[in-house]
């Protein structure tokens, strides 16, 4: 009798340790934050073009107004009021621009001078 008795009580801990430990478990998970998915966060940003980390980019975009430029493969925006050259990152928006004044609205990486180019079109 003593015997069976030991086991229960040894059955009912291990039982009681078990639920216990699902109980924490589901407490746990409850108050931990909740994780988005990565797309969940990219679509919270209207731009999810990748930059590379580290680099301090502008958060409101800018107007930007100049003359667009090709050196080698990169489409340049030259300003020269203030005779500043900006990369611009969308060659293709850039393109049919290519050697009138237009007005550029972007972030601008302040690390490498890169526009990451949100509109682009003629300048008024």
């Amino acid at each position: 009798m003593k015997n069976y008795l030991a086991r229960l009580m040894l059955g009912g801990l291990a039982a009681f340790a078990i639920t216990r430990t699902g109980h924490a478990q589901q407490f746990a998970a409850s108050v931990a934050p909740k994780r988005r998915p990565e797309a969940a966060q990219q679509q919270q940003h209207p731009d999810t073009r990748p930059r590379p980390s580290g680099d301090v980019v502008t958060q409101d975009a800018l107007a930007f107004t100049g003359r667009v430029v090709k050196e080698k493969v990169h489409m340049l925006l030259k300003d020269p009021v203030t005779k500043m050259t900006y990369q611009l990152d969308d060659t293709l928006k850039a393109k049919p621009f290519l050697g009138k004044q237009v007005k550029v609205i972007g972030k601008l990486n302040l690390d490498s001078n890169l526009i990451y180019v949100d509109s682009i079109g003629p300048a008024l």
